[in-house]
């Protein structure tokens, strides 16, 4: 497993190059959207983004204290982010401007 280390705005976010655990949260990319429009998860829990389209999609968050960049996320990728403090992350393709979420951490 590759593991990425970012500190943003004071804040770590643990980014793994990796499968989905079973007790991660699962959010494809497909048909330039995301599969859903909001998560929720704990403080400590992660949310895997899997890339399931013929095209690169570039997932991030530009939440002051809860932001990340996943860089350029190829078909069939899988990047796993752990968020570690409570609050709503925005989440867009910087690709596909269409491309939004929300993810609540509690």
């Amino acid at each position: 497993m590759h593991l990425g280390f970012f500190i943003l705005s004071g804040v770590m976010v643990i980014v793994a190059s990796a499968p989905a655990r079973a007790d991660d949260v699962i959010v494809y990319q497909e048909g330039k959207k995301f599969s859903e429009a909001e998560v929720t998860v704990r403080v400590g829990e992660a949310v895997a983004y899997t890339n399931k389209d013929p095209i690169t999609h570039n997932v991030f968050s530009g939440t002051p204290r809860m932001s990340f960049d996943l860089k350029t996320q190829k078909p069939g990728a899988s990047t796993t982010i752990t968020f570690d403090r409570v609050g709503d992350a925005a989440v867009q393709c910087a690709i596909h401007p269409q491309m939004s979420m929300t993810v609540h951490v509690q």
